[in-house]
């Protein structure tokens, strides 16, 4: 994979990653290719969603594999604009990814190089070749600007994603006292 293809997919996966900044999500933006076509795109959606499992690559593999009829994704490349993290790098084994190709480490949460390896080759019975620090600089750029943002508007008061998640908590709250 030439690096003009690398950076190509990952301005897709950028966009995605913008797309879910303005939708208040941790902008984090994921592409699944195979054989140079797009298979899935997505972004973070764990805030809408009120799932911790709607990371942008898990929703791209979900989607590959409902339209390839198989949870085996052999042959395909992952770009993601960030390091995944423990449970995205396990669904990458899983799926049988064949290379990772991601932007920025996650030096909290990353698992493929910053705070654990998972995709070490040996340590599991399948491990993608991984090709980090493609067009590192912008998406680390689009996370340090949102997580600004974000602390920008709390010091104002409560960020406009706590305000939803509180008030969708509130509602479920009220529909549950309701129910019983």
């Amino acid at each position: 994979m030439g690096t003009e293809a690398a950076d190509r997919w990952m301005e897709v996966a950028l966009e995605e990653a913008r797309q879910a900044a303005r939708e208040g999500e941790v902008p984090v933006g994921a592409v699944l290719v195979h054989d140079g076509e797009l298979l899935a795109r997505d972004h973070n959606r764990s805030i809408q969603e009120s799932d911790p499992t709607a990371h942008a690559e898990i929703l791209v593999l979900r989607r590959a594999g409902e339209l390839l009829s198989n949870y085996r994704l052999t042959g395909t490349d992952l770009y993601v604009t960030l390091e995944p993290c423990a449970m995205c790098a396990g669904a990458l084994v899983w799926a049988r990814v064949e290379r990772l190709f991601y932007a920025a480490p996650d030096l909290k949460a990353g698992a493929v190089s910053s705070r654990a390896r998972l995709l070490r080759p040996g340590l599991f019975n399948h491990s993608p070749e991984v090709v980090p620090g493609v067009r590192e600089a912008e998406a680390r750029q689009l996370l340090q600007d949102f997580f600004s943002r974000l602390r920008t508007n709390r010091r104002g008061g409560k960020s406009a994603s706590s305000r939803r998640a509180g008030s969708a908590v509130a509602g479920r709250r009220s529909e549950n006292v309701r129910a019983g």
